[in-house]
């Protein structure tokens, strides 16, 4: 048990033909459900955090936050920033102790993604912290993360190579098809595996021998839990995410990390939703955000159990 960095979590993943599980944290309740799930299933995981968690809660507070429960449960964590911004956000969460970081330029220029990324990489390499970055652009919103409808772009497979080679990054976030958010397809969905396998390809035959690929953007969106959800009150009509069996190809693949944000804040919201409106004399915030932790537990061992395959990852 031990708070770590993803290399060997991503080593044994990708000859393993599974993912990690990278899940959002905001809070204690989101925090002891992820590995109290990761836990019974005896799986590595990772905890990420957005800039705007961070403003939340504080990076120390959740250092010392996952560091307690990690103490508690037993699992293997990498605590990462996700969609970090800038320099300065990511020195800010090495100093207080994260193993794993992601910087966003997706959205500059080729060019200057490549310097911001490299800079990046030099420093937190320097102390010891593993570096993911983003290559192409995903539609939706995510907390600061905002891409319009027709303004996303897929990523370029010999690009992926220069960006790689000339950054030195860790771990290459990809654009296939993905997106942010709640509402992700109007249609059918759909993921390029096409451009995926020839990405891989492309960079072992630059020398990139079981380089990991990250998915952004891929929570399920489970109907089950939009019902659950309209049915006490919210208005979340259209809801629509990434088939499970889609996300277990992508991770039999190349892909050795896949983000679930979405899924987390829908299942907290339904159970917190449940459970004020059936005990509407209830006022205890250990009651339905208990009930909630439980809930986010459940949907964790899921996920791992069905969709990433990690389960007995930590063997």
């Amino acid at each position: 048990m031990a708070l770590v960095d993803s290399k060997e979590m991503f080593r044994k993943a990708y000859e393993g033909k599974y993912a990690i599980g990278a899940f959002n944290i905001n809070n204690m309740e989101i925090v002891q459900g992820i590995l109290r799930g990761a836990a019974a299933c005896n799986s590595a995981v990772i905890l990420q955090t957005s800039k705007s968690a961070l403003n939340y809660a504080g990076p120390g507070c959740l250092h010392a936050m996952v560091k307690a429960i990690i103490d508690e449960t037993g699992v293997d964590a990498a605590l990462h920033l996700d969609h970090g911004p800038d320099l300065e956000t990511v020195k800010v969460c090495i100093e207080n102790g994260f193993t794993s970081v992601m910087f966003d330029g997706s959205h500059f220029e080729y060019e200057e993604n490549v310097a911001k990324t490299k800079e990046v990489v030099e420093y937190a390499h320097a102390h010891g912290v593993v570096v993911e970055a983003e290559l192409g652009k995903l539609e939706g919103v995510e907390d600061e993360v905002k891409v319009e409808s027709g303004h996303g772009s897929y990523t370029d497979p010999d690009q992926a190579v220069d960006f790689v080679t000339r950054t030195g990054v860790d771990s290459l976030a990809v654009a296939i098809g993905t997106s942010h958010g709640a509402y992700k397809f109007a249609g059918e969905a759909k993921l390029d595996f096409d451009r995926l396998a020839v990405i891989t390809q492309k960079l072992e035959q630059a020398g990139f021998k079981q380089y990991p690929i990250v998915l952004h953007g891929a929570s399920s969106v489970d109907p089950a839990v939009i019902e659950l959800c309209n049915k006490y009150g919210a208005q979340l009509k259209g809801a629509k995410g990434i088939p499970n069996e889609m996300l277990r190809k992508a991770a039999s693949m190349a892909v050795c990390k896949i983000n679930m944000d979405t899924d987390i804040r829908l299942t907290m919201t339904g159970a917190i939703r449940q459970a004020f409106a059936e005990n509407p004399e209830k006022f205890d915030p250990r009651g339905y955000l208990g009930a909630a932790r439980t809930m986010i537990q459940e949907l964790v061992e899921a996920k791992i159990k069905n969709v990433l395959g990690s389960e007995n990852s930590m063997n």
